[in-house]
């Protein structure tokens, strides 16, 4: 029997089988690679009637594409990707394996369960379940599961869209990962849909200074150096800076606390938000947090050199003034080395595949609102957007009011529950039936 979603009964389940399945399998980034969940995915695309193509970067490093032919391949194409690698995760710090996707207390618990093997699990449900049922999409879709997303894609989506950008042909719109979930704030369940990112700069700070005995005076010491240096940054609090995106976010919160919206005022909605505060405060201004340090090789030696380590995010439009206080704050002594550069993305809370995300989402929870929002991390959406490709996060959750689902990702005991996801594949399933 078909629901009103458009799936079988047996979609629901399926989802949750094909969850813990690609679960089971570690492809944690390092310590794994991706080839055997990549040769996995591509069992499910063929036995669905595809054509799946896998990719490697490098040996291990494998991604899977395909395109599912539409009812109208005249029309522009849409692209769902997700990745397959997870976060590594230390067995010690969990309640339980994190690789044995257990299911306790309504939750299917292990690494990738909501970052993001849920959404791929959505995914290959759906589609599996339309093709049983003899149904085509109403335009083509292009499915990519790929390599390398949580250390920034350069052996995934990036290494895709430079040396094989004939996949996309024809897609103009994107959606994937952290978007469409339910947050509850002042009791009203708000989705929020991902239009804008923050662009990444993971920064290499370096110290010069002279090398010497540990007994000796030594007034150009490296370590101090990069060491005052990381407690200028670490220290700094970026002014708030409201975009487009933010500013809609921000106007929906205060709605549903019942206060006004006072741009001047930020921290005030951000003081009622409780574990969605940190999220959601670091997409009002740039951030930059220092996270590893390295100098010396022995006790009793100054060394000549000293290295710092910092994460940086900054807000759309905002790269060259980031760039410039951080080379401020480091100060003339100390260079200041790009290690990885990622783009920020904003796109407009409007169009048709917009309206078809919302409607998706409120057939299946009419209480609900759907709303933009910026993400304080990043995705393969930056890769994808060089194509030209409009991006959005669209992983659809219905979620417990008391659930603190950002602190899921990479963090110890990560679970989605299973309602949730049921809710996802079926919202996805309307999704696609009007996109």
């Amino acid at each position: 029997m078909v629901s009103e979603s458009g799936l079988t009964e047996a979609a629901e389940a399926e989802v949750v089988e094909i969850c813990r399945s690609l679960i089971r399998i570690d492809s944690s980034n390092p310590t794994s690679n991706e080839r055997k969940v990549a040769e996995w995915v591509a069992e499910q695309l063929t036995d669905a009637g595809l054509s799946p193509q896998v990719h490697e970067s490098e040996p291990g490093r494998a991604s899977v594409v395909a395109r599912w032919p539409g009812a109208d391949s005249s029309r522009e194409a849409l692209l769902i990707h997700g990745h397959l690698d997870v976060v590594p995760a230390n067995a010690d710090d969990w309640q339980v394996d994190p690789f044995a996707a257990e299911v306790r207390d309504g939750c299917i618990w292990g690494r990738g369960a909501v970052d993001m093997k849920d959404m791929d699990a959505m995914t290959l449900a759906v589609l599996r379940d339309w093709v049983r049922q003899g149904k085509r999409p109403p335009r083509d879709i292009v499915l990519a599961f790929v390599a390398d997303e949580e250390a920034g894609g350069v052996y995934g989506a990036h290494f895709l869209v430079d040396h094989h950008a004939d996949l996309f042909e024809g897609c103009t719109e994107a959606v994937s990962e952290v978007g469409g979930y339910s947050m509850t704030i002042g009791g009203r369940r708000l989705y929020a849909i991902q239009t804008a990112e923050k662009g990444i700069a993971w920064l290499r700070l370096v110290a010069k200074g002279r090398a010497g005995h540990g007994s000796m005076l030594n007034d150009d010491n490296a370590v101090t150096a990069v060491a005052e240096a990381v407690a200028r940054v670490g220290r700094h609090s970026f002014p708030i800076e409201l975009g487009p995106t933010v500013t809609e976010f921000l106007k929906e919160i205060c709605a549903a606390l019942e206060i006004d919206f006072d741009e001047n005022d930020v921290e005030s909605a951000l003081d009622k938000l409780g574990p969605l505060a940190k999220m959601i405060g670091a997409t009002v201004r740039h951030t930059v947090n220092p996270t590893m340090l390295e100098a010396g090789y022995k006790q009793n030696v100054i060394p000549g050199v000293a290295y710092a380590y910092l994460d940086g995010r900054y807000l759309p439009g905002g790269e060259d003034q980031f760039m410039a206080e951080i080379s401020r704050l480091a100060g003339p002594e100390v260079a200041v080395e790009i290690v990885q550069r990622q783009i920020a993305y904003e796109t407009t809370f409007d169009g048709d595949l917009v309206a078809a995300m919302s409607a998706a989402v409120l057939a299946e929870d009419p209480d609900g609102r759907v709303v933009p929002y910026c993400m304080s991390g990043g995705t393969d959406a930056k890769s994808f957007s060089e194509l030209g490709i409009r991006c959005f996060g669209f992983s659809p959750l219905k979620l417990p009011a008391d659930l603190d689902f950002m602190g899921l990702f990479h963090g110890v005991d990560e679970r989605v529950p299973i309602d949730g996801l049921q809710f996802g594949v079926r919202a996805l399933s309307r999704f696609l039936a009007t996109c």
